[in-house]
């Protein structure tokens, strides 16, 4: 490398499906070091059934590299590729961006708090839109993004409001998750349900658990307000 040059460096997210089983987050790891590239976060997505989810934000010197980086994972015995993106190499870990959205929620004024949730929820879960629903009424009352048809959605969603997270990730469709901010809104009476949709990944138990807990911590930030 010549003397001035800075290297360029870009960063990924792999979503990858493990054996859980001693050693084979560190196969992948190894098999990614091959490569110069550099594991700089982890995520634990989902884990169940003798297998894990992962979430590795890697860093490569080369863009061309990727192929091979996908080629190389999937090397290690029982390991599988879902999903490959690029994002910026300054993006923060996940875990940050939802406590500083708890933070911003907090600080942000009673008015502003419900629209905040669904802008945030766009960029900490990649959704391509964000809705809250007023579920009785079939009426999106703030959003993010294009939702689809309101009605299918409100049925759909009162339809199942006995699931929790983990039924929500056993049995719902995979690119849709929500959370129910019910019974919040003491002067309008609204029943409101916060939804994230997205295609191409499906939401892990991981995604689905920050969902439900930002919804709650809105909940009470908008309940004992309203309330007071």
């Amino acid at each position: 490398m010549a003397v001035g040059t800075v290297a360029v460096v870009e960063t990924f997210v792999v979503r990858v499906w493990l054996p859980d089983r001693p050693g084979a987050l560190g196969q992948v790891a190894s098999r990614i070091g091959a490569l110069r590239g550099d594991v700089v976060g982890i995520d634990i997505l989902e884990r169940g059934g003798g297998r894990a989810v992962d979430e590795l934000v890697v860093s490569l010197p080369d863009l061309e590299l990727v192929d091979l980086l996908v080629a190389e994972i999937m090397q290690v015995d029982g390991v599988a590729v879902e999903d490959v993106r690029r994002v910026a190499n300054d993006r923060p870990d996940s875990g940050l961006v939802a406590l500083e959205m708890a933070a911003e929620l907090a600080e942000a004024p009673l008015e502003g708090r419900l629209d905040l949730l669904c802008d945030r929820l766009a960029v900490l879960l990649d959704g391509d839109w964000v809705a809250a629903l007023d579920a009785a009424a079939a009426v999106v009352v703030t959003g993010h993004g294009a939702a689809p048809d309101v009605v299918w959605l409100a049925a759909f969603l009162d339809g199942s409001r006995h699931l929790d997270d983990a039924a929500q990730a056993a049995g719902a469709p995979g690119d849709l998750a929500w959370g129910w901010l019910g019974g919040i809104d003491a002067v309008s009476g609204r029943d409101l349900v916060v939804v994230v949709g997205r295609s191409g990944r499906p939401f892990h138990t991981r995604e689905r658990q920050q969902l439900g807990l930002l919804c709650r911590t809105t909940t009470a930030l908008l309940g004992v307000i309203a309330l007071a």
